[in-house]
């Protein structure tokens, strides 16, 4: 069971700042000095961590801009708009209409 697919799908949801990052970056391409400040609360080695590990999933693309000074920005790849768009925003409605009895 530790290499099963289920086990992969809910690793994604292990790490705190992963999802958050994830809907961050729902509405367009962030700099990642954009993105914390967008997140806040997060810091900058957090964020260093979630990118690498969201960057070797394949859920977030790193795109290097030619230009000067160098510009970096995070977007979603295909894959991540597909779990953002499907069981996070799941989640996402879930947590609003049952968010009180979480916290209560």
């Amino acid at each position: 069971m530790a290499d099963c697919r289920l086990r992969a799908g809910t690793d994604l949801f292990a790490h705190r700042w992963d999802p958050v990052l994830l809907a961050a970056l729902r509405p367009a391409p962030l700099r990642r000095v954009d993105l914390r400040g967008y997140v806040g609360g997060i810091s900058d080695k957090a964020l260093t961590e979630s990118l690498r590990r969201l960057l070797d999933r394949g859920l977030v693309e790193r795109h290097r801009h030619a230009e000067a000074p160098p510009r970096v920005t995070y977007r979603l790849s295909a894959l991540g708009v597909t779990l953002v768009d499907g069981p996070l925003r799941a989640l996402g409605d879930w947590v609003l209409e049952h968010g009180d009895a979480l916290l209560g």
